[in-house]
Formats: C-alpha cells, sequence, structure tokens
C-alpha cells in the first residue's frame, strides 16, 4: 500500500512524467492487444460451463498425477499392497481432502486419497478410516468471534473494540475505531487502513472472554514483539521491546460461562505487523484424543496407510520443513502398533523425515496429484501401476543444511558440518520403482570433438526385476575446467523409457554444442575447449556410467 499511496502522489503533483507513464500504459496494453483481448474479451460461458463438465479429460489426469507419483522407501518390498490383505486402516484428515494446489480451479469430479483405495478394495479388503490429526494444531487456534464481545451503549457486539493509533504510545484520540472480530492480523505490504503509515502505528483492542468450559486454559499472544495481554485489568503477558517473534502463554482457570476482561495492546515500527490472540482449551476435543482413536482403528488392521500433508502457499514460506501440526507424533504411535505403515505426503515441496522415516517402511509422494489423485494413488498402492515419478528437487535431512541443492559451484568446502552430514535425505532425480534396472555399456561415438561438433553418448538399460515398467534415464554433464565457476553437475537430458521384465534397450542422448556452452567472464555463450564429464544415471546421485569427453 505504501508503494501505491507514494504512487498516487507522484502522479497527481506531475512529479513522474506523462510520457513515461504512456509508454508503460503502451506496454500493457500491447500486450493485450497480441493476445486478441480486445478482439475477444469475452468467451462463452456456455462453453466454459461444458469444458468444465466433460470427462473425456480424466484419463490424462489420472496418467499425469500416476507418473508423477515417487516412491521414496519400499523396506521389505512393503509395496505394493497384497491384494490378499484383509483390512487396512486409512488415517489422517488429509485422506479425505482432494488438495489441488494453490491457485487451482475447483477440479472436475474430485477424488479423494480415501474413497480411491475404497474403489479399489471393493468388497474384498475392509478399509477402517479415522480422521487423526491435520495440517493444523488443535491447540493454540485464534479466539474465535463468538467468545468476544463488548458493549457499545446498550448494544452488545461479538468481537472487540479495536482502536488504531498514528504514534507508538496509544496516546490521545484514536485516528479509527471499528469492530475486529478477531485479533488475528498480518499486515506486511499494507498498514491495518490507509490513513494509517505502514511503518508507525498502535493498537488497542478491549472487551469481554467468554470461557465455553470451566478448567486451566493456556492463553496468549503471537507475533512480532511489542505486545501486552491483560486479563481482568492484570498483566499476564509483557513484551513491550521490538526484538522478534514470539509466541507467550500463560495458564489461566476459567470458569463455564463467565465473563472476563480483555485488552490486548500492540504498536508496530518496522511494517511487518503481525499479532495473533489465541488460546488452547484443553477440553476433551484434543490432540491425543484423536490419535488415540486413529491407533485403535490401526490395531484393527493389518496394514496402514498414513496421509500427510504440508501447508504452503503464497506469503505463507516454511521455516519449518517437518510435518505440521501433530502429524509426526500420529505416525509414530501409528507405527508402534507394529502394524506395517506406509505414509503418503501430500505437498508441493520437500519435508523433513529424520523424526519418523525409520518407524515406517514406505513413504510416497503424491505432490498435488489432481482430480484424479484417489485414483491414482490407490492404482500405485496396490501395484495396478508401477511407481516412476522422480524428485525434481533435493530433500534435505535438516533444514540447516538449506540451500542443498545437486547442481552447486566448487567451493572447496567439505561435504559434511561438524554435527551434521551435507548428504541429502533424497537426491535430485530420485525415485524407485517396483522394478529393478541395471545400467551398462556407455559408449561415446567420438572421444574428441571440435567445439561446433555434436557427438551421441548411448547406454544398455534392462529390467532385471519381475514387473514392467517405466525407468527415467537421466543425463549429467561436468565441465571438469572452466574459466569461470561452473557447477559440479548439471541435468542435461532425460529420457522415459518402458520395459518388461528381462528386457533391454539401447538409450541414446545427442550431446550438441549447447549442452556445453557456459556463459565466459564477458558473459558471451561460449564452448571452452577441454574436458567433460559425461554421466548417465538413474538420479543425481547414483551415476553408474561415466565417461570423458574431449573438445579441441
Amino acid at each position: 500500500w505504501e508503494h501505491h499511496r507514494l504512487f498516487i502522489e507522484t502522479f497527481l503533483n506531475g512529479s513522474i512524467p506523462a510520457k513515461r507513464i504512456d509508454d508503460a500504459v503502451a506496454r500493457v496494453l500491447k500486450a493485450k492487444f497480441a493476445i486478441g483481448l480486445f478482439d475477444h474479451p469475452y468467451v462463452s460461458e456456455a462453453k466454459a460451463t461444458d469444458l468444465l463438465q466433460q470427462t473425456k479429460y480424466k484419463a490424462l489426469a489420472k496418467e499425469a498425477a500416476v507418473k508423477s507419483i515417487v516412491l521414496l522407501k519400499n523396506e521389505d518390498n512393503i509395496l505394493p499392497i497384497s491384494p490378499d490383505i484383509a483390512s487396512i486402516a486409512v488415517i489422517g484428515a488429509e485422506a479425505a481432502e482432494t488438495r489441488l494446489g494453490g491457485y487451482s480451479g475447483p477440479g472436475n469430479g474430485r477424488v479423494s486419497i480415501l474413497d480411491g483405495i475404497k474403489e479399489m478394495a471393493g468388497d474384498k479388503i475392509k478399509i477402517w478410516y479415522a480422521e487423526g490429526v491435520g495440517r493444523e494444531a488443535i491447540k493454540d487456534q485464534s479466539i474465535p468471534e463468538k467468545y468476544l464481545s463488548y458493549a457499545d451503549g446498550l448494544v452488545t457486539i461479538s468481537g472487540l473494540k479495536a482502536e488504531y493509533f498514528n504514534n507508538l504510545q496509544r496516546t490521545g484520540e484514536p485516528v479509527f475505531t471499528r469492530n475486529d472480530k478477531q485479533v488475528d492480523f498480518h499486515w506486511t505490504l499494507y498498514a491495518p487502513d490507509t490513513v494509517l503509515s505502514l511503518d508507525h502505528y498502535s493498537v488497542r483492542w478491549t472487551g469481554t472472554l467468554l470461557s465455553p468450559v470451566s478448567g486451566k486454559y493456556q492463553i496468549g499472544l503471537e507475533g512480532n514483539d511489542g505486545f501486552r495481554l491483560y486479563i481482568n485489568n492484570r498483566l499476564i503477558i509483557d513484551k513491550p521491546q521490538k526484538q522478534s517473534y514470539h509466541s507467550i502463554m500463560q495458564d489461566i482457570e476459567l470458569k463455564q460461562d463467565s465473563l472476563y476482561r480483555i485488552r490486548v495492546e500492540f504498536y508496530e515500527t518496522q511494517g511487518n505487523g503481525r499479532i495473533k490472540l489465541k488460546w488452547n482449551l484443553g477440553h476433551p476435543d484434543s490432540t491425543d484424543r484423536k490419535i488415540n482413536e486413529a491407533v485403535q482403528i490401526a490395531r484393527k488392521a493389518a496394514a496402514v496407510i498414513v496421509v500427510a500433508g504440508i501447508h504452503e502457499g503464497e506469503f505463507q514460506d516454511r521455516a519449518l520443513l517437518s510435518l505440521p501440526g501433530s502429524q509426526e507424533k500420529l505416525i509414530k504411535e501409528l507405527a508402534a502398533t507394529g502394524k506395517k505403515t506406509v505414509v503418503v505426503l501430500v505437498g508441493g515441496s520437500a519435508i523433513t523425515m529424520q523424526n519418523w522415516i525409520d518407524s515406517v517402511k514406505g513413504i510416497i509422494d503424491v505432490w498435488y496429484p489432481g482430480e484424479e489423485g484417489g485414483h491414482a494413488v490407490a492404482d500405485i498402492l496396490f501395484g495396478k501401476e508401477n511407481p516412476s515419478g522422480r524428485l525434481p528437487i533435493t530433500f534435505p535431512l535438516h533444514e540447516g543444511q538449506l540451500p542443498l541443492v545437486y547442481n552447486h559451484k566448487p567451493t572447496g568446502r567439505g561435504d559434511d558440518y561438524y554435527n551434521l552430514s551435507g548428504q541429502p535425505l533424497f537426491p535430485f532425480g530420485y525415485g524407485l520403482s517396483y522394478s529393478g534396472f541395471s545400467y551398462a555399456h556407455i559408449e561415446l561415438e567420438k572421444k574428441q570433438i571440435g567445439k561446433k561438433d555434436s557427438v551421441k553418448v548411448s547406454a544398455l538399460i534392462t529390467n532385471t526385476g519381475t514387473r514392467e515398467g517405466d525407468e527415467v534415464v537421466q543425463l549429467y554433464i561436468r565441465d571438469l575446467l572452466s574459466s569461470v565457476s561452473l557447477p559440479v553437475q548439471e541435468l542435461k537430458g532425460f529420457q522415459r523409457i518402458h520395459l518388461k521384465p528381462g528386457e533391454s534397450q539401447k538409450v541414446s542422448f545427442l550431446i550438441s554444442p549447447d549442452l556445453l556452452e557456459m556463459l565466459n567472464d564477458k558473459m558471451q555463450k561460449v564452448v571452452e575447449p577441454g574436458d567433460f564429464r559425461i554421466m548417465i544415471g538413474s538420479s543425481s546421485k547414483e551415476l553408474w556410467l561415466k565417461d570423458i569427453l574431449r573438445v579441441r
């Protein structure tokens, strides 16, 4: 908002030349003309609705989901699930959802993972389901509007009375007063209102708090420092100085249906105001109860499938890469039952697993598998499809390793930390299969080429397993000596091939000059003479075949 306000001011006072504005507007209009927005500004609503209801693309949606699912762990060949199994416990709120990922439409006939498993199981396999826990922790929730109120004359209004000041001390008359239903704000790109500065304001919320049950509560504040909380005029949280971001909870005894005066004070000096009034009721609808219910369901089944997920999105970056809420605790307690346990991960980015990975036999990452995701996941779990997805990112052991990428520059440092390995949990390009594949006989057509020449490299890939399946053959190249620092390896090509048991196929890649070129210190694209390491394998770590190509 501050940038927008500054633009308006400079536009109105003539500080920005009209020619500069015309130039910027012209470029936007040119792009709109180029894509036909002015020739055909509207689409047929009937046609759009018809397209949304069509099912002819659902087979493609399912194929895309199947080919993207990555098998990360399959100890003792726990997967695929035997068709003779008597019963399966499906655990996790994520199993019943059908999340399509950020900026996705509503989908067309979305199939949840739970429904996909039930459909695959049919009448032969008993499916038990328990919600368990989801991505959000049950405790420390924002205090809902229905438990907050204040008096305005003879009228009682839900929420809290909010007074906003254009100073940091909450002195004088507030610039404005309004009703805030909850105290749960994140003012990052804008101030609470246009009449306030982004980086210089304070707020006071007042009213009463209704206790729904009797007992010991935890109540507190979370956000950027510079806050206080009063209950019945008693100061219970005092973090007045700007230092960092804190979550502070205090125990307090409350009686059912009783009202307690509440006051929250907050100020912001940098333009990143965050403040939340929250509590943990401690009532029977708790995390432990939900986990115990899931454990009891799991004990009745022959195997357990836990579906867990992460929360992410624009302006919702993850500082911790572990599973959020109490999902890790859920996984560990389910695995402790001794039942064969498989974890299905839902989400679009890396997840750390050191707290639970050794407790489970199988892990698959399904990303956001789309509207046909439930069917695709079931096909993989029950072996109707053979997993062949590969990781497009690196999974770290710990956040302390970040940034962790396969194509890092050679820095001269060691690969390890004093108290942590420098190796990833799962490397870029990684993915298991229900089949096995061997790599042999790398062959370069020529060992030496000119800078403008191309050469073909090939390898023999064999399915050594008992099932047909896809293998993703990957080509990596490293310039062994260059005038500027280059990555230790770079993915330059890949091919997905399908092989029957015992079948072999010769896979070839054309190494053309564009695969060998680099930007020199003058920012020119060049192919420098020297030796290039040619590597072929099943991931950025498992590089089974290597040779040297010399460029003259």
